[in-house]
């Protein structure tokens, strides 16, 4: 593995030796959209992950003073919105926020402990959450079923691809910052 706090370029962090590449960002560059659009969501999500790797309880640790967010917080946040978009807003489940309230919004980010039941209960929802996104995603009959928000009225299936891509772009490079405070690692 490569040394995640002394390599001289930021693209070498968090790769392997080359035994076994990083294989973020290999998806299809041409072709069918939807396939493009989820590619680009399943990197952003690898991402994340990628940056939390290695920590457990140092997840919930807020290192980018006065910030209150830390990784386990963006994790936590990140299973309430692919909840609230496939399963609420597309799918037209009654699936209420796992981690935050209507009273509480930002209990997500700011509830997050440093206890390893804590963590094993986000990393859990985050997954199942992602796995009925990719599924509901690959399933559906086309990019254009829409269904009713009440922040944004009529969104399509193929906004709400670009809106997570762009919502885990944004909380990515939140988590630059916090995991380089944590620990000096940095990376793409």
């Amino acid at each position: 593995m490569v040394d995640v706090t002394n390599s001289s370029r930021r693209a070498e962090i968090f790769v392997s030796d080359g035994d076994e590449p990083d294989r973020r960002f290999s998806g299809p560059a041409t072709g069918d959209e939807r396939r493009m659009l989820s590619h680009f969501l399943r990197d952003q999500r690898a991402t994340l992950e990628l940056k939390c790797a290695g920590l457990e309880t140092e997840l919930s640790r807020r290192s980018v003073e006065p910030s209150t967010l830390s990784l386990l917080g963006l994790v936590r946040h990140l299973a309430d919105v692919e909840r609230r978009w496939f399963r609420r807003v597309l799918a037209g489940q009654d699936a209420p926020p796992l981690f935050s309230s209507k009273d509480d919004p930002d209990r997500g980010f700011d509830g997050a402990e440093a206890d390893p039941a804590a963590v094993a209960t986000a990393w859990e929802a985050w997954r199942a959450e992602t796995a009925f996104a990719e599924r509901f995603a690959y399933q559906a009959p086309h990019l254009d079923i829409e269904g009713e928000d009440s922040w944004r009225g009529t969104v399509s299936l193929r906004w709400v691809l670009i809106h997570m891509i762009e919502e885990y772009a944004r909380h990515n490079g939140h988590a630059d910052l916090l995991r380089e405070r944590i620990d000096g690692a940095r990376g793409l």
